[in-house]
Formats: C-alpha cells, sequence, structure tokens
C-alpha cells in the first residue's frame, strides 16, 4: 500500500459558466452586505478595511470556529504561514467567516488572527458563502485568484506544503507533487531520519544514543502522539501492548526480521515530552527536533495519534497504521498489501460463522451484522470509540455501531433495560 502517486487535482479552475467562477470586481458581492462595504481589520476591534482593497489579491476564505478543536490546531498553522507571506511582501489576504456561536466567543478567537474578518452580526453574508461553497465541514479554506479560478482544499494543502504552496496556483501545486513524487521514490530511514547535526535516536533511558542506520532492514512504525491528546492517552496503551506481541513473535520465528517504532512528539515542552516517553519502550526523536516538523508535512499528517509504517527497504508502507492496530490487533504486520488481502479474506470466513442479528450489552434495540456492500462502512465503535471498517453490528435505526469483537451477547430483556442509546 503506497502513499498515493497520483492525488486529486486540487484546483479547480472554473469555467465563465460556472458560478464558482470569482472575479475580483465580484469581491463586494461576495463580501458585503447594503449597509457594509467593510471588513473588520485584526489591529482593534473598530478597524475597518474596504473590500475594494482587496482587488488583485488571492483571497482566502477561512470557514472556522473558536468551539472546535481541528479548527484551533489548524489556525496555530495557518496564522504561521500568512505571517510569513505577509513578511515576504505577498499579495494575498485572508477573510474569516466565523461559525461561532456567539459574539464573545467570536471576538475571543478573533484577537488571535491577525487577519480580516466578516462582523458576526452579518449573518446573511456568511450563511450566503456557506451555501454559494457548499461548506460541510470546517474548517474550510478557500482561495479565490485573481484571475478567478476557485481552490478547494486550502487547508490541506496548508497542512501540506505550508508557505511554499503559494500563490496556489495549478502551476506551483504540480511543481510540488512532482518534487513530492521524487522525494518519495527516493526515500529512506537515513534521509527520513536524519539531519546534518544528528544521526542517532533516544532509546528509552534517554541515555543511549541509537544509531538510525540500525533500523536499516526492519519494519519501522512512525508514532505521532503526544501526552496532551487524549486520542493518544487511549491508543498508546494498546500499541504498547501490541509491539511487545510482535516483538515477541518475531523472536519465535528467528530469521532475523525485526519491527520498531520511532516516537515524534508533539509534545509542547521537555517535561511532558520525558514524562509521555517514559511510558513507552521504543526509541524516539529528540523532542523539539527540527525534523518533527518537517516529518509532519512529508506524510501530510494532519491529526494525531498517527502511525505510519515503513518496509525494509525504507519505502512507505502506509500512513493508516493506527486503523490497521485498531481492526486487526498485532495480526496487522507487516502491515502490506498481500497480508490486509489475506486478513480481509479470514475476515469474510470468520463473518459467515456469526449470528445474523444480535442484543449488545451497550445498547437497548437489536443490531444487525452488516458490511460495506449492504449498509455497513468506515464507523467508530460505539464501545471501544476506534475506527472501524468492513463487517460491524449496526442498529439499523439509530445507527449505533461496534467491531463484531466488541459484541457482548446478551439477551433482548436485559438489553431492553440499557438506559442510553
Amino acid at each position: 500500500m503506497d502513499l498515493d502517486d497520483n492525488p486529486r487535482n486540487l484546483v479547480q479552475a472554473l469555467t465563465n459558466g460556472d458560478p464558482e467562477k470569482i472575479s475580483t470586481s465580484r469581491f463586494s458581492s461576495l463580501l458585503a452586505s447594503k449597509d457594509r462595504d467593510y471588513l473588520l481589520s485584526s489591529t482593534t476591534q473598530d478597524d475597518q478595511v474596504k473590500i475594494s482593497d482587496l482587488e488583485g489579491k488571492a483571497i482566502g476564505l477561512y470557514f472556522s470556529a473558536n468551539w472546535y478543536p481541528p479548527c484551533r490546531n489548524f489556525n496555530e498553522v495557518l496564522i504561521g504561514v500568512y505571517e510569513q507571506l505577509k513578511s515576504n511582501g505577498s499579495n494575498f489576504e485572508i477573510v474569516f467567516v466565523s461559525s461561532d456561536e456567539d459574539l464573545s466567543a467570536f471576538n475571543s478567537y478573533r484577537e488571535s488572527m491577525p487577519w480580516l474578518s466578516i462582523p458576526f452580526s452579518d449573518l446573511e453574508t456568511k450563511k450566503a458563502l456557506n451555501r454559494k461553497f457548499e461548506v460541510e465541514g470546517i474548517p474550510y479554506l478557500i482561495i479565490l485568484q485573481p484571475d478567478g479560478s476557485t481552490l478547494h482544499d486550502g487547508v490541506e494543502l496548508i497542512y501540506r506544503y505550508g508557505i511554499e504552496a503559494f500563490p496556489f496556483t495549478e502551476e506551483k501545486l504540480e511543481e510540488l507533487r512532482r518534487e513530492e513524487r521524487i522525494k518519495h521514490e527516493s526515500q529512506t530511514l537515513t534521509n527520513l531520519l536524519t539531519n546534518p547535526g544528528r544521526d542517532y535516536l533516544l532509546d528509552q533511558t534517554m541515555a543511549r544514543k541509537v544509531p538510525v542506520d540500525s533500523l536499516i532492514g526492519k519494519t519501522v512504525g512512525l508514532y505521532f502522539s503526544a501526552q496532551w491528546c487524549f486520542p493518544c492517552a487511549k491508543f498508546t496503551p494498546k500499541l504498547i501492548s501490541i509491539y511487545h506481541k510482535i516483538k515477541r513473535s518475531l523472536e519465535g520465528k528467528g530469521g532475523g526480521e525485526d519491527f520498531e517504532i520511532v516516537f515524534v512528539s508533539n509534545d509542547r515542552d521537555q517535561s511532558s515530552f520525558d514524562s509521555y516517553y517514559g511510558t513507552m519502550p521504543w526509541l524516539a526523536l529528540p523532542s523539539g527536533d527540527p525534523i518533527i516538523r518537517t516529518l509532519a508535512k512529508y506524510f501530510d499528517v494532519q491529526g494525531i495519534p498517527c502511525l505510519i509504517i515503513i518496509d525494509p527497504d525504507g519505502k512507505t508502507v502506509t500512513k493508516q497504521g493506527r486503523n490497521l492496530i485498531n481492526l486487526y490487533q498485532e495480526n496487522a504486520y507487516p502491515f502490506t498489501c498481500a497480508k490486509l488481502e489475506l486478513l480481509e479474506k479470514e475476515m469474510e470466513e470468520e463473518a459467515k460463522r456469526l449470528p445474523r442479528s444480535n442484543y449488545h450489552a451497550g445498547h437497548r434495540h437489536e443490531l444487525t451484522l452488516v458490511s460495506e456492500g449492504n449498509g455497513g462502512g468506515p464507523f467508530i465503535c460505539c464501545d471501544c470509540d476506534e475506527q472501524g471498517s468492513g463487517w460491524a453490528y449496526q442498529c439499523l435505526g439509530c445507527g449505533y455501531e461496534v467491531h463484531p469483537r466488541c459484541m457482548r451477547a446478551v439477551d433482548p430483556a436485559t438489553a431492553a433495560s440499557v438506559q442510553h442509546t
């Protein structure tokens, strides 16, 4: 399972007849109202900037909200990119389109933003923009070019390329994708994990330096995680258990095959890193090492925990290591396409022996066994809160779903006494 060599086209250069085609002369019709021809500046609550001042610039419409953690996380990244672009004199501006629930939340969130905003009170303009650009989730960033073209998936681009994505044209993005393909084709563990001043990793004692080259020939998991992250706190103990099981299994087989994990920390300070890494049995990049940010961009890591699997030749097997661990536990090793195809066939055979329906201890309604072919698909298990795919027990009435392995069968009377759904 290789990284996507053919990412979908991120630029939609729209035709004259397309309703999304934006000309600079129409910014007023997009961003103004009948009694407002300005946007709020970032300097003070009352400062205003004329919408006409945006003519000739590339504009990012930023749909976001203070109450949603992924928005706050992306906001920090976007601020860094924006400030670099402004310091370089780039002809670019961002306009915040708020989804905040009240004026206080809007003002609090806006204080962190160095760009422009549509006033919180202008509900009609915000609704119109959400409808026009079919915004279905946040954070969402749309780039409007001076030539009238529109770029979607701005959030993905900023996470993936940062400031290098500017000026957000099709030609620039094609150049970046070409460079990315070359990097992945020449990828090795050494060029992934070392820098000119460091060719080692830390072991669990943090006293011994382990050469990166000692991992060559092993299957390696790069584990992006942090102590402050609640999903990480839940997943890390599971990963530790699976790690030990895989290591024991390989030791029993002999033959020199081996598996290792490298912790790539998103912790905010050395103390948090020390405390969190102290619970782990594997290797780690030093806290705050500049290669950490490079790896996050290189692998387009947009959320943690994330487990990237590298094969013994130093090439990427999959970015879905966490999901595969949740689905198959230690049996997922070595995470290759061939192994996953085998596991899927085994799951199909096992499903033939499962009851078509049953009652679960955590839900009052009857659950039906479904697969991707008959109403199932990717889901979050309501019992263990981890992702699943393939087969599941699903409540056809309310959508409650659990992994087959999480199913705790009870009689209908016991299930009926369950108070929550």
